[in-house]
């Protein structure tokens, strides 16, 4: 069933669940770092570092890291390197790569055994695939669409040799996925609803292959553009979290890059953080920690997610957090 929410005037408000100040109005934060419970990973200048408090651990120094995302049991980082999947130990030893095709946004399956991450599709858009981390010369094998489950696996695409310099632009074509705590379903950017809406996010069901769509720009009704990009489940999967970004039919409809927050059950959302802010990785119930703007430049904000408290954390971005055993 497509789940499709028109975001207009006032209306908009109402779906955001805040206040138009709230919204373009970061709130002021506080220069203590925080402790947390688990590691942090991000990346700096294409680096990945790892922290729980005021002290740091860089983990590479070679450059070219993105989008480090933690194993379950929290031993490991998947991340993309060269446009491809790998992973190391969380001390950034036993370097290894998974794929030999072009990869995007990795989420680990919630037993570890293996990875879901973005890649072309045989329909030509963005596909769903999953690969053993376990087995030797392993193979990636679709998830979505499903309708290519039984197909061959398309060319690889070439890597792209260099990110777009706007961070929309950055943002709007990123792949990045995320597996639920239950094993049962994947957010991803894209599916089938691009046959009707010019981008879309989409909930997809493991087993049977089934497609929800949780946000749609464009077409099908939709007087907006925009993007719907980078999901990432609660520990408990009742929520959903994305970045987006909104252009509607007037300048008051328009939205900037922010996060949106989605109820798995009744479906509702809303907008947490600040302006800018993306990328959010659930630490609790009450807490994020998100990629946003802090003296000039991209910094990790630990942000609470029932008011507008914000506190810089490290200077980074894609942050992932280490699950707690």
């Amino acid at each position: 069933m497509k789940a499709v929410i028109k975001i207009t005037g006032t209306t908009a408000l109402a779906v955001f669940g805040m206040a138009a100040g709230a919204l373009f109005a970061p709130a002021a934060a506080s220069a203590a770092t925080p402790t947390l419970p688990s590691l942090v990973a991000y990346v700096r200048t294409g680096d990945v570092y790892v922290s729980k408090g005021a002290t740091e651990t860089r983990l590479t120094t070679d450059g070219g890291y993105n989008r480090p995302r933690w194993s379950p049991d929290g031993t490991q980082l998947a991340y993309l390197k060269g446009g491809q999947l790998w992973t190391m130990k969380a001390d950034g030893s036993a370097k290894r790569r998974l794929t030999t095709r072009a990869a995007s946004g990795p989420s680990w399956a919630p037993d570890g055994k293996s990875i879901a991450f973005a890649s072309l599709s045989c329909s030509g858009g963005p596909g769903v695939y999953r690969i053993s981390t376990t087995a030797t010369n392993a193979q990636p094998q679709v998830l979505f669409p499903s309708d290519c489950r039984g197909e061959a696996l398309p060319a690889s695409p070439s890597p792209a040799t260099a990110a777009p310099a706007g961070l929309n632009d950055r943002l709007r074509t990123d792949d990045a996925v995320a597996w639920s705590p239950d094993g049962t379903k994947i957010a991803f950017r894209g599916g089938n609803c691009e046959s009707t809406y010019d981008a879309c996010l989409t909930v997809g069901t493991v087993a049977a292959g089934g497609e929800r769509t949780v946000a749609a720009y464009g077409g099908g009704g939709v007087q907006n553009s925009g993007f719907a990009v980078v999901p990432s489940w609660r520990a408990d999967g009742a929520k959903l979290a994305w970045t987006a970004y909104q252009e509607g039919e007037t300048a008051a409809e328009n939205r900037p890059v922010h996060l949106v927050e989605w109820d798995a059950i009744s479906g509702a959302k809303r907008t947490v953080g600040a302006t800018l802010d993306r990328e959010l990785a659930y630490v609790d119930a009450t807490r994020g920690v998100a990629t946003g703007q802090y003296n000039g430049g991209s910094y990790v904000m630990v942000v609470g997610l029932s008011g507008t408290a914000r506190t810089p954390f490290h200077a980074g971005s894609q942050p992932s957090v280490q699950p707690i055993h």
